[in-house]
């Protein structure tokens, strides 16, 4: 049995980051998308001529859905969610999933009480260089690991958005976040440094500078940009045993900016090319780690099975206030210019 689902917006995130992994899911159905203005009614017409539109979420919902997935700017994700929480239809909502823990509490709170479930769309646990990262600590070859370096720059100016729901950190933040939270377990601390500049929409902050001391003893370092005209996607990993070093590209992104779509063919999709393979260093010498095989097409596979039979999904929403908490606190940090504690 397929899920049936509804996708609520059709720009960049929706067309590129949803739809694709969607329709190549062998579990969902991709029946319908809310679009508004005529250039993303377009698209969604020329990516799949039979597919319905909506002028609005309620339409949608309306005309029936087992899930939505809402991929619309920030500012309107919260309402958005709580109408489909009202409607008892199970949801997948893009990160961040509201503006604060607070806001993000009550919303899972709210599908809690009402039996629906919420998703978060942190795909990146899902990249290939952060499911090769995550097979490398779970084989033991470094010993306790005692912290990242994850580092994120993509040459992408005219993406940062200004405005009290825009900025680096609430892009590029939440996915940085979400994986040092993936790699190595709860936050108890943040220490935070965020650069501001102005923008033609007004000030916002572009770029950061963080430290996550994890539960476990574990140190996070994370930065990111997308002003500075450098691409780079590093990961680091320390322990007792050695390092591991890896830059990848953004390599599912880049095959479906080139055109490539998963369902093509899902058995070679997500892979980086073996001249970025990254590097195991200990005592035993240096080896190469093939790259693991990264796909976000399983997010909506596990989140479908949820919808269907049961179970938490793949990014329960508690995960997504918990990254919320660490974004909380990093402003906090920045702000106060001083070491927070995250509350329990």
């Amino acid at each position: 049995m397929t899920v049936r689902i509804g996708l609520v917006g059709y720009g960049i995130g929706g067309r590129l980051f949803h739809a694709p992994y969607l329709r190549a899911s062998e579990e969902c159905d991709l029946v319908a998308v809310v679009a508004r203005s005529e250039d993303a009614v377009r698209r969604a017409r020329v990516d799949d001529p039979g597919i319905a539109i909506h002028p609005s979420l309620t339409s949608l919902l309306d005309a029936g859905v087992d899930a939505v997935v809402i991929s619309t700017p920030p500012h309107t994700r919260r309402d958005l969610v709580l109408e489909a929480i009202g409607h008892d239809t199970a949801v997948v909502a893009d990160k961040p999933f509201a503006p604060t823990a607070a806001e993000g509490r009550l919303l899972a709170d709210r599908a809690r009480d009402r039996g629906v479930l919420l998703n978060v769309f942190h795909n990146r646990r899902r990249d290939t260089d952060i499911v090769t990262a995550l097979e490398v600590i779970d084989s033991g070859r470094l010993g306790t690991v005692r912290g990242p370096d994850l580092r994120f720059d993509l040459d992408e100016p005219e993406s940062l958005e200004a405005g009290l729901n825009g900025g680096l950190l609430r892009d590029l933040g939440s996915h940085v976040v979400d994986q040092a939270l993936h790699l190595l377990g709860p936050a108890r601390a943040v220490t935070a440094r965020m650069v501001h500049v102005d923008t033609a929409s007004g000030r916002t902050n572009a770029g950061f500078a963080i430290e996550i001391e994890h539960e476990s003893g574990a140190l996070s370092h994370i930065s990111a940009s997308k002003i500075n005209h450098l691409v780079s996607k590093e990961v680091r990993l320390y322990g007792d045993c050695g390092s591991y070093v890896s830059d990848y590209t953004d390599v599912q992104t880049a095959a479906i900016r080139r055109g490539e779509r998963p369902w093509q063919n899902r058995r070679t999709w997500g892979f980086e090319q073996p001249d970025r393979w990254g590097i195991l260093r200990t005592d035993g010498g240096e080896t190469v780690v093939p790259s693991a095989q990264g796909d976000y097409t399983t997010y909506y596979d596990e989140f479908a099975r949820a919808a269907a039979s049961g179970g938490p999904g793949p990014v329960p929403a508690e995960e997504g206030v918990a990254v919320l908490q660490v974004l909380d606190a990093i402003v906090r940090s920045d702000r106060e210019r001083r070491h927070v504690m995250l509350e329990n």
